[in-house]
């Protein structure tokens, strides 16, 4: 803090550091003493209409101003206010008091556009410290002070000198006064600290402060920044601050109110100005007593809700130990490091796991302000907050999981809502793996509201005024100007996931132009699996969708046609993309429905024949071969006769090893399941057994590491059993060995005694028929009727 005296000339500066609840009380003290005419704070004038706002009773702190360019919303910047911001303590001070309160930094109108000149966006910034960016190297004013006074830890240091310090003892404005003197020395030894865009800031300070004293004379008090308070206090000839100011680019911007978190005031999330511990000052601002005390009791009710067994007794003994060591230290009273210190020898058994909890939820904290419906808001805003209203989705800080059953009106409505936002960028909702149903009727998201996503939605008001309108707006230009046929084919899966049914027609057109003129196998292959989704979300949601069903076959005959000549003369890396394309299409192929895709069994027998083209073609790469047999086998159109001659030809000797092992690669590798085709056809598994063990020693070395990695994609289980196997032999038919011992695990045949234990458990998970009913659908012998 920094000041003067209040009996002098000139105005009443109190100097503080932002977000400091120990210069919060004291600027309140300070006021309610000198009781000026007028107050002026650090920030854009351009929000001095909004101030009024902070009145209202749905204002809850922190919130913050946003400004931002009118006509590229992107570009803006922030002024965060926590309830123990002093700037916020004096704005509501004013109001109380019906005492004018106006800021006085510089326009953000030329900040905005100093950032545009200088080619870079401008970051999160201070209340005070306006929207000026970080330089790479500047002053830190109160690490000089704690490095002057001893202390290694700047916030160590402040605790220590205001926070545990109380106020109201003797006069309120000694403590500006001393810090103010403090200060003024650092500014002799350093000058401007770095930035020279402070001479700017404070030029135009101090005009606001001179057109402020002629109008109210001596009742002016400035709540600022202690750094700029020497600046403020020598002054500078009139003629020099408007030349300093002269030729200032600006732009037209707008200001607004928006709702803040706690976690974006600390320092880990890149904000310059932040502290490391909003949650912590919140408390020393808000406890009216026993500060200590009341600390550790929320941190035992946090513990315990976590199931963690902490008593009274720990309580006590933790603010004990507390305070003994703030008096071991020569602290006046236990800051955030004692306290911490006895939470984790105490509380946590010496662990640092549930200290983590403590410092996430109490520490830093998710605690998420609100405005009033009356602050200025584009219409898109004012339209998103209706539907959240309406569809119960608060926004909320902290994250959450939710969890949406589609065949219900209200779900089904949020989950296009939420697809809606990203399609616009504003990421307020992700898509999460469902924790319960897979089904395609079922969504998980995780909602996690940041300050930043206001800046989204004010940018994405330029595509229209409602979500929908503007949604859609955005899917048909992105349509037009996608690069590739994927990016359509995905727009075209955001318009049915999001319901924007005005969009399909320009989309599917586009999407249809770029498929004709498409000749890569590859795009047309990465384009199928979306728009067969898109088909199966179409049907969840009741979606005409008749028209991406004819381009989804067309794209699949093209695939068709394509894909052989494709796959010849790759080399190893696109054979292995050239696989997943194989992969994906096949599981595109076996999704589409009769319903959906016209001609769907000819489409399957069309794919089948290509399929047995690329297994049979030497010049097509043996991942790519031995995928396509696999897929057939699975597919029930190859026996499994003749997938054991294919592979026996693939393994044979006059094959070079690396094709063999490719070859394996693309028939049992790729995923877990491969592994269980060799434990239920043991020739197939002795298939591979002689030519691995048939490799000659110098390309061992060479068809290694795609041995490995083919059977490093098994569970654990299945890799007991293939070693199993292989131990005693594979091909020794009904697990005998040569000398009639049978290995464990295996059998002649299945034990149906052991089988049908299992049919009552079945029967009660799956709901099936009773044993009654059973025997009533059972024969004499006991058969199936």
């Amino acid at each position: 803090m920094s000041g003067g005296d209040a009996d002098a000339a000139g105005p009443l500066l109190l100097g503080v550091r932002h977000h400091g609840p120990g210069s919060a009380r004291a600027v309140r003290a300070a006021l309610e003493e000198a009781r000026p005419g007028v107050v002026l704070i650090e920030g854009p004038p351009e929000a001095d209409p909004l101030i009024p706002l902070a009145a209202e009773e749905d204002m809850r702190p922190p919130v913050a101003l946003l400004a931002h360019a009118v006509d590229e919303p992107g570009r803006s910047a922030f002024w965060p206010l926590a309830g123990f911001s002093p700037e916020w303590v004096a704005i509501r001070w004013a109001l109380e008091h019906g005492v004018p309160a106006r800021f006085i930094d510089l326009p953000a109108a030329h900040t905005l556009a100093r950032e545009e000149d200088e080619g870079h966006a401008p970051p999160a910034a201070a209340a005070g410290e306006g929207a000026v960016p970080e330089p790479r190297v500047r002053t830190d004013p109160l690490g000089a002070l704690a490095e002057a006074a001893g202390y290694d830890d700047a916030e160590r240091w402040w605790e220590d000198v205001v926070e545990h310090r109380g106020v109201g003892k003797g006069d309120p404005v000694a403590p500006f006064t001393a810090l103010e003197e403090a200060m003024t020395a650092l500014r002799e030894e350093c000058g401007d600290g770095g930035d020279e865009r402070d001479l700017v800031r404070e030029a135009h300070m101090r005009l606001r402060i001179r057109a402020a004293q002629r109008e109210f004379g001596d009742g002016v008090a400035v709540v600022c920044g202690a750094w700029h308070v020497p600046a403020l206090r020598r002054g500078n000839p009139l003629a020099a601050d408007r030349a300093l100011l002269k030729g200032l680019p600006k732009v037209k911007t707008d200001m607004t109110w928006v709702p803040w978190t706690h976690r974006r005031l600390s320092r880990a999330s890149g904000y310059g100005a932040g502290i490391d511990s909003p949650g912590w000052y919140r408390h020393l601002f808000d406890a009216p007593d026993r500060p200590v005390e009341r600390w550790l009791t929320e941190v035992a009710g946090l513990l315990r809700a976590e199931d963690r067994m902490v008593s009274s007794a720990h309580v006590i003994e933790a603010v004990r130990l507390a305070e003994t060591l703030a008096a071991m230290r020569g602290r006046p009273l236990a800051g955030l490091s004692e306290t911490t210190d006895a939470v984790r020898a105490v509380m946590c058994d010496g662990s640092d796991v549930p200290l983590a909890l403590v410092r996430d939820r109490l520490v830093v904290g998710d605690v998420l302000g609100e405005v009033p419906a009356a602050a200025p808001a584009v219409p898109l805003q004012r339209d998103l907050a209706r539907i959240q209203r309406r569809l119960r989705l608060k926004p909320e800080a902290a994250e959450r999981q939710l969890e949406l059953d589609l065949r219900k009106d209200t779900d089904a409505e949020r989950s296009r809502l939420l697809h809606r936002l990203r399609l616009l960028g504003v990421g307020w909702g992700e898509p999460a793996v469902s924790r319960g149903s897979t089904g395609t009727f079922r969504e998980s998201w995780r909602l996690r509201w940041e300050p930043e996503l206001s800046v989204r939605v004010a940018e994405a008001g330029v595509w229209g005024t409602t979500v929908h309108t503007a949604a859609t707006a955005k899917a048909e230009t992105g349509a037009v100007t996608a690069r590739g046929l994927d990016g359509v084919t995905g727009l075209a899966e955001h318009c049915l996931l999001a319901g924007l049914t005005g969009a399909l027609p320009t989309v599917m057109r586009v999407l249809a132009d770029r498929a004709a003129l498409d000749t890569d196998v590859g795009h047309l292959a990465r384009a199928l699996p979306a728009l067969v989704r898109s088909l199966r979300y179409g049907d969840v949601r009741g979606t005409d969708t008749a028209a991406l069903a004819e381009v989804a076959a067309g794209l699949a005959g093209r695939i068709c046609v394509g894909l052989p000549p494709a796959c010849a003369g790759l080399d190893a890396d696109a054979a292995e993309e050239m696989r997943d394309h194989v992969d994906a299409v096949h599981g595109a192929v076996g999704l589409l429905d009769d319903a959906s895709a016209p001609g769907h069994g000819t489409l399957r027998v069309r794919w089948q024949t290509v399929l047995r083209t690329l297994s049979a073609r030497d010049t097509v790469p043996g991942v790519v071969r031995g995928r396509s047999v696999r897929l057939l086998l699975d597919g029930g159109a190859l026996a499994r006769d003749e997938a054991a001659r294919l592979m026996g030809l693939a393994l044979s000797r006059g094959t070079p090893p690396a094709d063999a092992a490719a070859w394996v690669e693309g028939f049992v590798g790729g995923a877990s399941d491969g592994g269980l085709l060799l434990v239920h056809d043991e020739r197939l598994l002795a298939l591979v057994d002689a030519w691995l063990t048939g490799v000659p020693a110098e390309a061992f070395t060479e068809v290694l590491p795609l041995v490995r990695r083919t059977f490093s994609a098994y569970g654990p289980g299945v890799r007991r059993t293939v070693g199993e196997l292989v131990r005693r032999g594979p091909g020794a038919r009904a697990g005998v060995t040569g000398t009639g011992r049978v290995t464990p695990g295996f059998a002649p045949g299945p034990d149906t005694a052991r089988a049908d234990a299992v049919l009552p458990v079945l029967r009660l998970l799956l709901g099936g028929p009773g044993e009654e009913d059973e025997r009533a659908n059972t024969g004499p012998a006991g058969e199936a009727g």
